[in-house]
């Protein structure tokens, strides 16, 4: 077994021990398993927290703010400068990116687990018996219960129209558009303002907050609904996460929020 079919192997044997403890209900098996992911998670969530909080605090900075003024024209030097000044007051100002980064093969893991698990092809289902433990008894748990609400969790979710759009196989895709906003409204949230617009670090994070919602969204538009079951609840948690902490940036959903006030 390659060490990604064991990274896998451990999703599948953990959603299926919960889907058997709970009655065998997949869907709330994934919500219950991302609430496990976040609680594991819980180290690198705290860090990206710590890292907004010391790159909002920079921006009042004296020699931060001078170099932004000094070097406003030259981007090559300012961000050497800035770079500088990360290192000496020992801020990582990609840390808030790296607990998204991070998700992606947590999300590839999840998407063939489900797959496996759901075993709907003959080769799916030879996979899933060599990715279960002994302490799990097949028969019992397979085929397994793919119904969650409105949702056939093997397939993309969707919502059935009354006339077909030929790229809306599966009808309007509400879950897409709630994983996308989700993603949208957390990556804003973390996000600490800045008083300079050519700020790199700024614009990169910036970035991020627009092509991971895009990207999540695609996910869900295209992969089985149980991804984006798992996208809603882990975005919802990292909001209430935020907001528990009274570190949720709320001012950053509103046009130039991101900003702070210049003296």
């Amino acid at each position: 077994m390659s060490p990604w079919d064991f990274f896998v192997s451990i999703f599948v044997n953990s959603l299926l021990w919960i889907y058997n403890i709970i009655g065998q209900n997949f869907g709330v098996a994934i919500i219950l398993f991302t609430i496990l992911i976040k609680v594991v998670t819980w180290p690198l969530n705290n860090a990206q927290l710590k890292s907004a909080k010391a790159m909002q605090d920079l921006q009042n900075d004296k020699d931060y703010q001078a170099i932004q003024k000094k070097y406003a024209k030259d981007k090559e030097k300012l961000a050497q400068e800035q770079m500088r000044i990360y290192k000496e007051k020992g801020i990582n100002p990609f840390s808030s990116c790296l607990p998204t980064l991070i998700q992606l093969p947590v999300i590839f893991a999840l998407y063939q687990s489900v797959t496996r698990s759901l075993a709907s092809t003959p080769l799916a289902l030879l996979q899933l018996t060599r990715s279960i433990g002994s302490f799990l008894d097949v028969t019992t748990l397979i085929p397994l219960n793919s119904k969650f609400l409105w949702m056939d969790l093997g397939l993309p979710e969707g919502i059935s129209l009354p006339f077909e759009i030929s790229f809306l196989p599966y009808g309007f895709p509400t879950l897409a558009i709630v994983v996308a906003l989700t993603t949208y409204v957390q990556t804003k949230l973390t996000t600490p303002p800045t008083a300079n617009p050519n700020d790199q670090t700024a614009a990169m994070t910036g970035m991020m907050s627009i092509y991971m919602p895009l990207l999540l969204g695609w996910f869900a538009l295209t992969f089985p609904s149980g991804l984006a079951v798992y996208f809603i609840t882990s975005n919802l948690l990292g909001i209430a996460q935020y907001a528990m902490m009274g570190r949720a940036n709320w001012r950053n959903l509103l046009p130039g929020g991101n900003k702070t006030a210049t003296k």
